[in-house]
């Protein structure tokens, strides 16, 4: 694996933390370089030094990804400062939840700016990076949610629903380009945003970051021949369906 992801540039959003942290932290031990993102300064300050000290190879860049400008901006220092990106994890995400009847216009419009339509952004820009030199992988973190229901999360739900549309039309748009897409849906995963949505569930049963990076190492661990749609991970004692 290392060997594989030696010399590869790759960009992670929503990485100072949860999930997101998870996947860059294995990432950079599989020998990427990796541009972490998020709003935080001082979270992604940490993450940095925290994968640094291992021998990881970092470097991180503050976007409000809800903002064109500043995720145009974002890509266009990758593009100048790294030369290239080869693989994109589309994490960063927002996690607004309550009743349908009382939920408000402006969360609701909250949610698409940072879950779908910055998703979107960010593969257009990936795939103008990348579509010259033939090659690269998008990966996009959804969620259990982007093909079920679960009460008081219909805002949330429509946001994930949408980033499989993406993700579904952009890997076979992508393909004549030599670019991967792929989505990871993970079930509950012992993160803030998971406590917020499902306060009920028992912490200890939950699956943990390194699980989701595991998932996506195995994708970028595939041969050039093999595309993978689609990987729904949940914990063990959850229903399959």
């Amino acid at each position: 694996m290392t060997a594989q992801l030696q010399g590869q540039v790759a960009l992670v959003t929503g990485s100072s933390r949860g999930i997101g942290r998870g996947i860059a932290e294995a990432l950079a031990e599989a020998g990427a370089h990796v541009v972490l993102t998020a709003r935080g300064g001082e979270e992604l300050k940490k993450a940095q030094a925290a994968i640094a000290a291992r021998g990881g190879k970092v470097s991180w860049v503050a976007a409000d990804l809800s903002q064109e400008a500043e995720l145009d901006a974002l890509f266009s220092r990758v593009d100048s400062e790294q030369g290239r990106l080869d693989v994109l994890v589309n994490n960063a995400g927002l996690g607004l939840f309550g009743p349908l009847a009382d939920f408000s216009s402006g969360d609701f419009d909250r949610l698409i700016a940072v879950n779908l339509k910055a998703v979107f952004l960010c593969c257009r820009q990936a795939m103008r990076l990348m579509a010259p030199r033939r090659r690269g992988y998008i990966i996009n973190i959804s969620s259990v949610v982007g093909f079920k229901g679960y009460p008081n999360q219909a805002a949330y739900t429509a946001t994930k629903h949408g980033v499989m549309g993406i993700t579904k039309s952009l890997a076979v748009e992508a393909q004549p380009h030599g670019i991967r897409v792929s989505a990871v849906l993970p079930g509950g995963v012992d993160t803030a945003l998971s406590a917020a949505g499902l306060p009920d569930l028992d912490r200890s049963v939950l699956l943990q970051p390194e699980d989701i990076a595991q998932a996506v190492l195995y994708l970028l661990s595939l041969s050039e021949r093999a595309a993978v749609d689609q990987i729904y991970i949940r914990r063990r004692s959850s229903s399959p369906f």
